[in-house]
């Protein structure tokens, strides 16, 4: 109980009684007549704040034309395109020769020339209507590579690759890369090809082989998948074989009328 009253004690002596103090009154209605009293400032002097200036930028909107303002602008702009085009000039810049656009197929025709080159092949042009490249048999042979196959031909003979590029149906071709030539008299073998020999082509058709059918399976998966597939191919007929000895044809005509001769 003593330790209470000296707590009550300490609270009575610490807490001081304080006074209201009344708000002053003030009717509203002087409020808005003292508000309304001073005077609002004229709307041209706020539209001409919040004008924007006119920027620099080609791109953002200008005051409508006739201004000296505008004038004076473009004129700048004249000044400032006629200045970087001596520059230009006085660096050698303006006399650059603009690169050759590519064709729509996105290859000029040195890069064309190139890839049919390392396939094995060059195309020299179309089938004129008045021209007739076929021979009779010669029995001679070479071996040629087209991509990556290789191919023993004769004249006459017509062989299937696969689609060659930048060639049409009737086209010549030469045909460079020979790895080997024989006939009767002799065999050539190229380390790895012979230069000077050459297998004259033309370009018969464009074809689709057969139909492969390649099936997966997976076993306790239910994983089942078919898929057709048919590889272009390009049917060459052979005209010509240059690039070996072939005078023994030519002593085999005169043997065989001379033989027809004594015959008869």
């Amino acid at each position: 109980m003593a330790t209470r009253r000296c707590l009550l004690r300490l609270l009575a002596r610490r807490l001081v009684p304080h006074s209201p103090q009344p708000l002053p009154t003030v009717p509203i209605a002087a409020q808005t007549l003292t508000s309304l009293s001073q005077p609002l400032a004229p709307r041209a002097a706020v539209t001409a704040s919040l004008r924007l200036l006119p920027s620099r930028s080609h791109f953002a909107t200008r005051a409508p034309s006739g201004s000296e303002d505008d004038e004076e602008e473009e004129g700048d702009d004249e000044e400032h395109y006629e200045e970087e085009e001596r520059s230009g000039d006085e660096w050698g810049e303006g006399d650059e020769e603009t690169p050759a656009a590519k064709p729509p197929s996105g290859m000029t025709e040195e890069e064309k020339l190139a890839e049919a080159s390392e396939i094995g092949y060059k195309v020299v042009g179309p089938l004129g209507a008045d021209e007739k490249p076929f021979k009779p048999y010669e029995p001679v042979f070479a071996v040629v590579q087209i991509g990556s196959h290789q191919f023993k031909v004769s004249n006459g003979d017509s062989i299937f690759t696969e689609r060659l590029k930048f060639c049409d149906v009737n086209d010549k071709l030469i045909l460079n890369r020979v790895l080997m030539l024989g006939s009767q008299a002799e065999t050539v073998i190229g380390r790895p090809t012979l230069t000077d020999a050459t297998v004259h082509a033309v370009v018969e058709e464009h074809a689709l082989d057969a139909k492969v059918i390649i099936f997966k399976k997976k076993r306790r998966k239910n994983y089942r998948r078919t898929k057709g597939h048919r590889q272009e191919l390009t049917k060459l007929r052979i005209t010509n074989i240059k690039g070996i000895d072939k005078s023994f044809l030519q002593q085999e005509g005169v043997d065989k009328s001379e033989s027809a001769a004594v015959a008869a």
